[in-house]
């Protein structure tokens, strides 16, 4: 990744992210000896002041995704939530199971279904269409007897592309599967609703909507958190089901930062999505551009886009305004492309000349455009000196 001071675009992800000043404030009360600095696990006075700091952010958290405070489980972020989630569900039936989910997924989702095989268990891998979709139909076909969950994520890290949850839920729901849905892109910049959707379980993160990192929340309903079993063990906090000291000011600063994105959603989303055709407008003329993901089923704020005939490391390394990337944070040490470019049936070569960009609440139509001027320079540039 490449990046200077004074960014024009910021990516909705751990790398650049920043927390808000008021998430900030919130999270240094609890930080300081005359704020709420007690071990919520304490029955003084202090732990018990951070244990009410801790329940009120749950709810603020809960209320983004239309979930009950209760059915909410603080972990240290999506992959936490999504390693719960799966291997929690699998391990906890004492029998082989079989799991489903996509080839597109997060590397936390991949790899712990492959953990799953390794102790046992099978796993179905859906390929999704040239445009990432996987339909609900595909998802039915993969289902067998022994299938005790999908696993499906709500909107893609690397393109965007939003999987119609409610479809695949239905098709779980007929045939008593579980569902489990990654919301780390998504929460906070679409509208979730976890019951009216049928989700059981749902995972996301702090930092993709400028809380802090290091915290996350796995939703489950009551029928799901009965069967978790948990990935660590000790203190018994969080219901039994994630062992640890509560992090309060993460946890607080959490709250605030989900709080903020439900009032600033519609809004946000409307401006995102209008920024993010403007982008994509200003380079879909250049020879040999190629948008990745679906154009319109896609959340607001990412644009994926491939340039045939260009090495993608060395447009990211003349973008030196902007910070942008060529896939996820997570894979950002592999010299492998993208998986879930070519999960989409990209070529290696169209993968690896990726740009991923992503707007943010700083973004607007002047840094947009700069953006536009910048990428378009790298590319004509690099099209005139190659072979």
């Amino acid at each position: 990744m490449s990046g200077v001071e004074a960014l024009p675009l910021y990516l909705d992800h751990a790398a650049t992210t920043p927390v808000d000043a008021r998430v900030a404030a919130a999270m240094d009360d609890c930080l300081r000896q005359e704020g709420t600095f007690g071990n919520p696990a304490s029955p003084h006075l202090y732990g018990r002041r951070a244990r009410e700091r801790i329940e009120s952010s749950r709810s603020q958290v809960a209320r983004l995704i239309g979930a009950a405070a209760p059915d909410l489980l603080f972990t240290s972020g999506a992959t936490e939530s999504n390693n719960l989630a799966i291997l929690g569900s699998v391990r906890s039936l004492g029998r082989r199971a079989h799991v489903v989910t996509a080839s597109s997924e997060h590397r936390s989702v991949l790899d712990a279904c492959r953990q799953l095989e390794r102790e046992g268990h099978s796993a179905s891998y859906l390929a999704p269409d040239a445009h990432g979709l996987i339909e609900a139909s595909q998802l039915e076909a993969a289902l067998r007897a022994e299938t005790v969950l999908v696993s499906i994520m709500h909107a893609n890290n690397e393109t965007g592309v939003v999987q119609d949850i409610a479809a695949l839920a239905a098709v779980c729901r007929r045939h008593a599967v579980a569902l489990h849905v990654d919301a780390a892109q998504s929460a906070g910049k679409l509208p979730i609703d976890v019951r009216s959707l049928g989700v059981d379980l749902l995972s996301f993160t702090a930092h993709k909507l400028y809380g802090p990192k290091g915290i996350g929340a796995l939703y489950a309903a009551p029928r799901q958190r009965a069967s978790l079993q948990p990935l660590l063990f000790g203190g018994g906090q969080e219901r039994g089901i994630r062992s640890g000291t509560l992090a309060v000011h993460q946890i607080v600063g959490f709250g605030v930062a989900c709080e903020m994105a439900l009032i600033d959603l519609p809004a946000q989303a409307e401006r995102l999505t209008r920024l993010t055709q403007l982008l994509w407008h200003g380079l879909a003329d250049l020879p040999g551009v190629l948008r990745n993901g679906h154009a319109t089923r896609c959340a607001p704020g990412v644009l994926n886009v491939s340039f045939e005939g260009i090495e993608g490391e060395s447009l990211m390394a003349g973008l030196t305004e902007l910070a942008v990337s060529s896939g996820s944070a997570c894979d950002s040490d592999s010299e492998e492309p993208s998986h879930v470019l070519r999960s989409l049936g990209r070529s290696r070569e169209l993968a690896q000349s990726a740009l991923r960009v992503s707007l943010g609440r700083s973004s607007g139509e002047p840094q947009v455009q700069r953006a536009v001027a910048a990428i378009r320079r790298e590319v004509l540039r690099l099209r005139a000196v190659a072979p």
